[in-house]
Formats: structure tokens, C-alpha cells, sequence
């Protein structure tokens, strides 16, 4: 099943019910404003094809606060820029099919060279072209109204909404203070790797990713502490605890301990096993205390979709 999730691109990745519902109240208030707009300043036609597209952006900037796609130029640049060349498609290409698809690919490649990719910048380049009478009438003060009104409310939204809870910032710049200012100062990180060269492997990758240098550099610090920390002791081996061989993507395996035979001969002593999640799934097997000790890494518990490492509080 796993395999499957990963073919197909089902995210993995948990957030808490917390976050899900502030990007739900978001994502609702932004286009109730938006949509009042619309309705006083467009026909019904042209306010659904806007909205559609204001809709796209409430979803990254609302459920993915701190990605790269979802900040203030990308969304500004992304949506006016695409406005423009949609405007200018629909008055100088007379055949509607050729000037749709122009429309759309100029913006992607404006985007781009302009560095504010925003996925629904190339609905509203598509809107422009396709949209009502009245949308063709506004000419170039589409770009003006509904658009960059549309954009500017939804952005400051997006500030305000998003500042109301301590664990999101928005845009990601405010966050990044906020963490300076917790912690003190940036956390050192391992002399193996440096800005220039995490951003240098960025670069190699030559596709755009979804995630900033920043949080990627965050997340390379916490994992690095967390590998440094002392393995589990090996008297923590009880009956009914998972464990994981802390290997990845198709060599990753949890089992769970469902029995044991305690013996002083090492050799002797023995726990039975099942395999729960990743390589072997529903397998089960023993092996010498010794033998299982060598062979996990971590002792995990299962959080909604995900397996955690386990935190001893006591």
C-alpha cells in the first residue's frame, strides 16, 4: 500500500487538526470578500471564471502558508503578469483556441524568467481570453480590477488570517523572524554543509521545487540532532512495542515485538516478531534479542498516518 501511496503521490506527511481547520477559515473568509467584489465590479460569468482563480491561490496560501509558490511576489507578480499577456492574447489573436493556449504558455514561461511561478496565474491568463463580453470590454483594466484588487485583498488576508496563530506566518520572511527571535539565533549547523552548497544541490536538481531553502535547511537540522541522539536502550524491548530498522523509501521496515522467551544464553534469548508497516508487511518471524538490537535503529508509535519516532517523557 505503501508503494501504491508513492506512485500515485498521496502525501505522507501529517499536520494536526489545528492547522487543517485555520487553512479551511481561511481559504472562507479570503473568497467571501473576494466574491463580494466580484459581484459588484463583473458580470456573473466573468466573476465565476476570477474566483475560480482566486479560489487556486486560497488553497497555497492558506493550506501552504510557507511555500515558495504561495508568497507575496509569486501571487502578485503571478496573477498581474498572467492578467497582462491573457489581455493582450484575446485582443491581437483573433482565433479564441490559439489564443487561450498562447495565453497560458506565455504566462508559464513569464513566470518563470520573472521568478513568481503561481499555478493559478494560468487560470486567470486562460480567463482572460475565454472569459464573457463584459471581460473583454475591461481591456487592459482587467489587469487593474478585478485582478490586482482581487490580489491585494486576498494577500492581506492572507497577513492577517495567518498571523492570528503562533505556529504560521505569513508571508514566510515573518516566520523566519519569528523563529530567530524564539531560539535566539539561527541553529549552527553541521560544518559538512554550507548555504552556497545546499543551494548549489538545488540547483542541479534543475526542476522547481516546492519548498524553500530555508525549511529545508530546517528540517536537515532537525534530523541531523535527532541522529545524534542515543540510541534506545536495549532493555526498552517490551511485548507490544514497534520498532523501526530506520532504513528508506523500499527498504524501510516497522515490526512489532508480540512475544518473547527470556533466557540468560543469549543465543537463547528470543523475541517473536510480526512486520506492521513498510518491507515485509504481515510477515512475521524471531530472532535472538541480540540479532533485533542489531537490526533496529528506533522505537516508533503510529500518529494517525504516520510512524513517529518514540519519546520517552518519563
Amino acid at each position: 500500500m505503501i508503494k501504491l501511496y508513492s506512485i500515485i503521490g498521496v502525501e505522507q506527511a501529517s499536520v494536526s487538526h489545528a492547522e487543517r481547520i485555520a487553512s479551511l477559515v481561511g481559504g472562507f473568509v479570503s473568497i467571501l470578500f473576494i466574491y463580494e467584489i466580484c459581484q459588484r465590479t463583473l458580470d456573473a460569468p466573468t466573476a465565476a471564471v476570477i474566483i475560480a482563480s482566486m479560489g487556486s491561490s486560497a488553497v497555497l496560501i492558506f493550506a501552504v502558508p510557507h511555500g515558495p509558490l504561495s508568497q507575496p511576489w509569486p501571487v502578485f507578480g503571478g496573477h498581474l503578469v498572467s492578467a497582462l499577456i491573457g489581455v493582450t492574447c484575446s485582443q491581437y489573436v483573433p482565433n479564441e483556441i490559439l489564443a487561450a493556449s498562447l495565453a497560458v504558455g506565455l504566462a508559464i514561461g513569464a513566470m518563470y524568467y520573472l521568478r513568481c511561478i503561481h499555478p493559478p496565474g494560468g487560470a486567470t491568463a486562460l480567463g482572460a481570453v475565454i472569459g464573457s463580453q463584459a471581460t473583454h470590454a475591461l481591456g487592459y483594466q482587467f489587469v487593474l480590477t478585478p485582478v490586482m484588487l482581487n490580489v491585494t485583498i486576498i494577500l492581506l488576508v492572507g497577513v492577517l488570517f495567518n498571523y492570528m496563530f503562533s505556529w504560521r506566518r505569513y508571508p514566510v520572511y515573518l516566520h523566519r523572524l519569528k523563529m530567530q527571535k524564539e531560539a535566539g539565533a539561527m541553529p549552527a549547523r553541521p560544518s559538512s554543509i554550507s548555504h552556497e552548497n545546499f543551494v548549489y544541490a538545488l540547483s542541479q536538481i534543475d526542476s522547481f521545487i516546492d519548498v524553500n531553502e530555508h525549511d529545508l535547511m530546517r528540517i536537515y537540522d532537525i534530523a541531523t540532532k535527532k541522529s545524534q541522539e542515543p540510541a534506545f536502550d536495549p532493555m526498552e524491548l517490551v511485548i507490544g512495542g514497534c520498532y523501526s530498522n530506520g532504513e528508506y523509501g523500499q527498504d524501510w521496515s516497522v515490526r512489532q515485538i508480540v512475544d518473547e522467551s527470556p533466557n540468560e544464553d543469549p543465543d537463547k534469548d528470543m523475541v517473536v516478531y510480526k512486520t506492521v508497516a513498510g518491507r515485509g508487511r504481515r510477515n512475521s518471524g524471531y530472532s535472538s534479542r541480540t540479532e533485533f538490537l542489531r537490526w533496529a535503529k528506533h522505537r516508533v508509535i503510529r500518529d494517525e498516518d504516520n510512524w513517529k519516532r518514540f519519546e520517552n517523557r518519563s
